[in-house]
């Protein structure tokens, strides 16, 4: 346990470029890697079963956004709960923070799932479902829907081995999910023929066996941080911790979810199914690349909470300057290859000669303002770690919903399908002047103390 309390003190004491490399890398590879089997899985389906099950596809992003959202009011709140508590050297109150995470995990995941399975037809009508791609969408989330439990433990627990100080062991669980998942998605969508469905069993599966691994890990005694009776009752103070802080991630995902019903609602008004699934590989391949910069913000999270709770702002300060440097680089080079390569993008999903159109330039327009948006999304991110919930919620959603919602609305009424498209940059460069203008009157705070 001694080696294990010194990973958590060196938080405040490692030099921070070195701290950042080394547990955003990680998170970096593994969120990368994830992004990379759901575009796997995309291409498949594509390529094997058909521009309509792209479009199909498309339709559960906001679905995956829902669940994302009640998974991450969970995880990233007790994941920083944690970090702080660390800083702090309350490793009692961490510990239980642990075990609420878990009670917390099953309770949530179990109510999304019977609840979304009771109206899926209806619930996908909503999200824009045509009746061409309804049976795809079902089919897919049905499966989906009944891994719920797991997926939000496997992902609340790779945040709490992050906020534990072993980001290479979270790294290791992703890894394994990905690989696990690709060879799946091969055997069951390529070689079996189970479509669709067989992609949503190949990505639960693998989440399952990865989960059992976190838990055996976290289940050594020998950890700082492990699994034991007594810790899994539910305290309230703890839960409002964990919800006040995770209320910000949710809201966001929870927007993203309401931006993509609306965006499917005007694709399928403005373009048509094909239009819906060009937008599927449009923010597939936009999402890619945002990934890096999860990543990154997944490696600030325990630094900054950590400092942030052991008043050692000077560290805090050059953790979020480097996160926001290398945010943007990445971003900017996705944007050069948006630029310059977006047919070759698009053909990986389909061989449609009108859909590979249709997102190529959903591909251009959609990545038009990345260089822009990456320190936007670390700012919201900081802001998190630092418990300072209501600015962290303000910068998400005012990207999503005071300016996206009415340019998605608006714009299409003068330039059709193109105004649909033309709302996401648009939206973006608004939010970066807005971020840029709150962070600057916050770091004259900072510098003060």
């Amino acid at each position: 346990m001694g080696d294990n309390k010194q990973k958590a003190l060196e938080l405040g004491q490692k030099p921070v470029g070195k701290l950042l490399t080394q547990y955003a890398l990680p998170a970096i590879v593994a969120m990368t890697a994830s992004s990379l089997y759901n575009i796997i899985d995309r291409a498949f389906i594509g390529q094997v079963v058909g521009a309509d099950a792209i479009a199909g596809l498309g339709i559960t992003f906001p679905f995956m956004n829902l669940s994302a959202a009640f998974g991450a009011a969970v995880g990233v709140g007790s994941s920083t709960c944690i970090s702080v508590k660390l800083g702090q050297k309350d490793y009692k109150t961490a510990e239980l923070l642990l075990g609420n995470t878990v009670t917390l995990n099953l309770i949530v995941g179990f109510v999304f799932m019977a609840v979304c399975l009771i109206f899926l037809d209806p619930i996908l009508h909503f999200f824009g479902a045509s009746d061409v791609t309804l049976p795809y969408a079902r089919e897919f989330m049905q499966v989906i829907l009944l891994g719920n439990v797991i997926t939000h433990m496997y992902f609340g627990m790779n945040a709490v081995l992050r906020a534990s100080g072993k980001p290479r062991h979270a790294m290791y669980a992703t890894l394994f999910t990905v690989g696990c998942n690709i060879f799946l998605v091969i055997a069951f969508v390529w070689w079996f023929r189970w479509g669709i469905r067989g992609a949503a069993l190949a990505t639960v599966t693998s989440q399952t066996l990865a989960m059992i691994w976190q838990l055996w890990i976290l289940g050594d005694k020998r950890e700082l941080l492990h699994l034991r009776r007594g810790i899994y009752r539910l305290k309230s103070n703890l839960v409002r911790n964990i919800i006040s802080i995770g209320v910000s991630p949710f809201l966001m995902n929870a927007a993203s979810c309401v931006i993509v019903i609306f965006m499917n609602h005007q694709f399928l008004r403005y373009g048509g199914d094909m239009a819906v699934g060009a937008y599927s590989i449009a923010n597939s391949i936009g999402m890619m690349f945002f990934m890096f910069v999860m990543g990154i913000n997944q490696g600030m999270q325990p630094i900054a909470g950590y400092n942030f709770g052991a008043k050692k702002y000077d560290r805090m300060l050059r953790c979020l300057y480097l996160a926001m440097f290398w945010a943007t680089a990445v971003l900017t080079v996705g944007w050069l290859l948006a630029l310059f390569v977006p047919r070759p993008m698009a053909r990986l999903f389909t061989t449609d000669d009108t859909l590979i159109s249709l997102a190529a330039t959903g591909i251009l327009i959609n990545m038009l303002m990345f260089p822009l948006i990456g320190f936007q999304a670390v700012i919201a991110n900081f802001f998190q770690c630092i418990g300072r919930v209501q600015i962290s919620i303000f910068l998400s959603l005012s990207r999503q919903l005071l300016f996206l919602l009415p340019l998605i609305i608006i714009l299409p009424l003068f330039w059709g399908l193109n105004g649909v498209w033309a709302a996401l940059p648009a939206s973006d460069l608004i939010a970066a002047v807005v971020a840029a203008a709150v962070m600057w009157r916050t770091m004259r705070e900072f510098r003060t103390k």
